[in-house]
């Protein structure tokens, strides 16, 4: 008999917006799509000119499996992270990993830190948040997980204390979305130590780092290979990094031997590694073309700050100041088009009904995402949230 062996009801929240999002335009309805942070249009030229030249390369390297090395593309890995830092890393005490973008290593984490084999407890940052570490736990049998909390009073920066016994792997994402929150040096030394005292394994996804609008971002890196007995591993991607190129899967990870060690096993066994035109593209861009990133780095500063006055100016409340990335998130409203409201869900999906305004929500929030030209949106929105007359009991 032909039938889904998978759970009914098991979109996460990206999935059934984009569902609602198509229902809505089908029905002829002009959105303003602030949903999902896909930015459009194509790479830096520095990356499509160099990923060009690899493809029209004879170099049989170029066309072959990468696996857990890049043949291709000499020492990637480590050029790539080095770019990302402000301090050197030690020649010791450290390894790296190339890897086919964040998401699809995601998954190899739990397995990595052994829950093939036994219970390993996962505490990630979902709620509100990047939706996918708890989709991976969910498709692992030993894997418990529970999110941290992150919340306006906390401002979306948990505490040590947050951590429950045991935990086994904590997985970060700073800068954090939706809030666009940063890690700070001296909040990521307070975790780093309890982190190596309790032996817990620590990693971050950094896809945002290069977009951070603070200079107080800093990596788990650069913290990190203070502590000699802490496991960690943090990773880049360029997706979000060489301009509008979130086609462009290629990244590296950081980390100390043994966890680096473990990924490597997991993922050699799992994967075929990177393609090699790509990651010669991005590291070009990396590496020779800074002016071009900080472009779209300040593009996104100013949409941020264009779209939070024009939210602010109709009544929104933002929930966290954003300091990477090009994420705003603002508290659900409990009134709008004249109407007590009862969840943020029900707030996104009626600025969707009513005014075409698409949002991704959380728990209490609302995310919306500047990767279109918000200036060239003000107008729209104006008029949106003028006919919705949000309110705050």
């Amino acid at each position: 008999m032909q039938r889904s062996r998978l759970p009914a009801g098991g979109a996460n929240i990206f999935q059934r917006i984009r569902s609602k999002r198509a229902e809505a335009a089908a029905q002829g309805m002009e959105l303003l799509d602030m949903s999902i942070g896909e930015p459009k249009g194509p790479a830096l030229m520095s990356a499509r000119k160099a990923a060009r030249d690899a493809v029209m390369s004879d170099q049989e390297s170029m066309h072959a499996y990468q696996y857990n090395d890049s043949p291709a593309v000499p020492d990637f890995a480590r050029r790539f992270v080095t770019a990302h830092l402000n301090r050197e890393m030690p020649a010791e005490g450290v390894d790296y990993l190339p890897i086919p973008g964040i998401k699809p290593i995601i998954g190899l984490l739990p397995l990595a830190c052994g829950c093939a084999l036994q219970d390993v407890t996962v505490a990630t940052m979902t709620k509100p948040g990047y939706p996918i570490p708890e989709d991976w736990c969910a498709y692992h049998v030993n894997a418990t997980h529970y999110p941290l909390p992150l919340n306006s009073q906390n401002q979306f920066r948990f505490s040590v204390a947050d951590v429950e016994t045991p935990t086994h792997l904590i997985m970060m994402n700073y800068p954090h979305n939706p809030s666009g929150q940063i890690a700070t040096a001296d909040w990521l030394k307070l975790l780093c130590r309890y982190c190596s005292d309790n032996e817990i394994r620590l990693f971050n996804d950094a896809a945002y780092y290069s977009l951070s609008h603070s200079d107080e971002s800093t990596t788990l890196a650069e913290i990190a290979i203070d502590f000699p007995e802490l496991s960690w591993a943090e990773a880049y991607t360029a997706a979000k990094l060489i301009g509008n190129g979130t086609g462009w899967h290629v990244g590296a990870l950081i980390g100390s031997p043994d966890f680096i060690g473990d990924m490597k096993e997991v993922k050699g066994k799992t994967d075929a590694g990177i393609v090699a035109p790509m990651a010669a593209g991005a590291i070009a861009s990396l590496e020779e073309d800074q002016a071009g990133i900080e472009q779209y780095r300040e593009m996104y500063r100013v949409r941020l700050e264009t779209l939070i006055g024009v939210m602010s100016d109709c009544g929104m409340r933002l929930a966290s100041q954003p300091q990477a990335g090009f994420y705003t998130l603002w508290d659900a409203p409990t009134r709008a088009f004249g109407q007590k409201i009862e969840s943020a869900e029900a707030f996104n999906f009626a600025m969707i009904d009513k005014a075409g305004v698409v949002g991704v929500h959380f728990p209490g929030c609302i995310r919306y995402a500047v990767c279109a030209d918000v200036a060239a949106m003000e107008e729209g929105l104006r008029k949106a949230f003028k006919r919705a007359d949000v309110g705050y009991d």
